[in-house]
């Protein structure tokens, strides 16, 4: 993997990461061939149904048929755990030994209606091998059944009970970090974020890949998307509904995760963390972003937000890779890689080698 560093037109410092075979303008040649693929089996264009037909079809592709690039290394372990609104099911993955490890409680993708902790599994298999870590992946509640604040309250909870009850199970809780990518990257920022406001000190890093953390699709000092931002090549065709895809149905997300009145709602910070008024406070971050999603305008925008307020943070973005590539490990080098990255991010501040 290729890395280097560029300064973007804001003045902001970024990792670029990619395969040797990448051309700046294009897909990666991985991305390429499956949405290539993909376009030739699906033929035309399709309308897409409406209402709980429109939830069931979403639901029924989210996730990909990644593969354990651990090789059975992990254990896995189904636990219910007591919250505040009922109780919680959450999937524990660790190395096998007895040891007090660091924890990252790991927040799945999904729209926040959508979305599994299997589809998640083998990511949280190698985070936990190369942090040599407990990952406790969380099954939280999702909307529309459970609307906002539901998940965020079960998400927020797993955390609370790692550092007030973790060590039954092996957990040191001085080092738990969070974790999450898309809508789960929205609530390890809103867990961070909650756990400052509180002082609670919970949460000792947080790691977001491609979040969406404008919910109310306001533009800020920090955040106006436009397209111009996007290098395109030869690959036109694909790039543009790859970019688009995640921001098409904006207000439809927010009605299923907020309800009718989510304009309101939305500008909670627990919603939009980009519209917190103070994240002095907030513990180190990483934010992993794709350079063909839709999202990652407004990741590196809430980058810019933490470290104008002095929070330690690493930027990081995968060139040539679309939404939701952390899903295809075992097939996307890049998956394992951002994996990998997350882990010694996590490890350097929770052995307290960061700045």
């Amino acid at each position: 993997m290729i890395s280097e560093i560029i300064t973007n037109m804001h003045g902001q410092s970024i990792e670029l990461r990619y395969m040797e075979d990448y051309a700046p303008g294009d897909l990666d040649v991985r991305v390429f061939q499956l949405l290539k693929k993909g376009k030739e089996e699906k033929g035309g264009p399709e309308k897409m149904p409406e209402g709980a037909e429109w939830l069931t079809v979403m639901r029924n592709v989210m996730g990909y048929p990644n593969k354990d690039v651990t090789h059975g290394e992990i254990q896995k372990e189904e636990i219910y755990i007591e919250g505040s609104e009922g109780k919680i099911r959450v999937l524990k993955y660790a190395p096998s030994g007895e040891a007090i490890r660091p924890c990252m409680v790991f927040f799945h993708g999904g729209g926040f209606f959508g979305g599994t902790t299997e589809c998640v599994e083998n990511p949280c298999k190698a985070l936990a091998l190369y942090a040599d870590a407990v990952v406790l992946s969380v099954d939280y509640r999702l909307a529309p059944e459970h609307p906002y604040p539901a998940g965020f309250h079960d998400n927020y909870d797993v955390v609370k009970w790692a550092y007030e009850q973790g060590g039954k199970i092996g957990i040191d809780s001085k080092k738990i970090g969070v974790c999450g990518d898309s809508a789960g990257g929205n609530m390890a920022a809103a867990c961070a974020l909650r756990d400052r406001k509180e002082d609670n000190g919970y949460i000792s890093f947080q790691a977001m890949l491609y979040p969406t953390v404008n919910m109310a699709y306001l533009r800020s000092e920090e955040y106006v998307w436009d397209l111009k931002e996007y290098e395109v090549g030869s690959h036109f065709a694909y790039i543009y509904p790859a970019v688009m895809a995640v921001g098409m149905e904006p207000e439809r997300v927010a009605t299923l995760y907020l309800g009718e009145d989510y304009r309101e709602k939305a500008r909670d910070m627990y919603v939009s963390p980009i519209l917190a008024k103070d994240v002095t406070m907030s513990p180190p971050a990483l934010i992993i972003n794709a350079e063909y999603d839709y999202l990652r305008l407004e990741g590196e925008a809430y980058g810019r937000k933490l470290a104008k307020a002095g929070v330690p943070v690493r930027m990081v973005r995968y060139c040539g890779m679309d939404h939701a590539f952390m899903d295809k490990i075992g097939d996307y080098p890049q998956a394992e890689d951002a994996m990998k990255l997350v882990a010694e991010e996590f490890l350097k501040y929770v052995k307290g080698e960061g700045k």
